[in-house]
């Protein structure tokens, strides 16, 4: 598998979230996105099927669809 590289600006709020991320999973920034860029690939496609994305609370059982763009 080859790698490519590229460049990534980011405001000091958005690092400020990645870098949260990483303390809180243990992962290196590179890791976190990685992993988000699966996680939304993942979505999308459930999403271009037809399905939705619902966020639940565990304690109310609320239950609120999440639209994407």
């Amino acid at each position: 598998m080859s790698k490519r590289t590229m460049t990534l600006n980011l405001t000091d709020a958005e690092m400020g979230v990645l870098e949260g991320l990483c303390a809180k999973k243990d992962l290196s920034k590179i890791g976190v996105i990685r992993q988000a860029l699966r996680l939304y690939q993942m979505v999308d496609v459930r999403l271009e099927r037809g399905d939705k994305l619902f966020f639940e609370d565990d304690k109310t059982k609320d239950k609120s669809e999440v639209m994407m763009l």
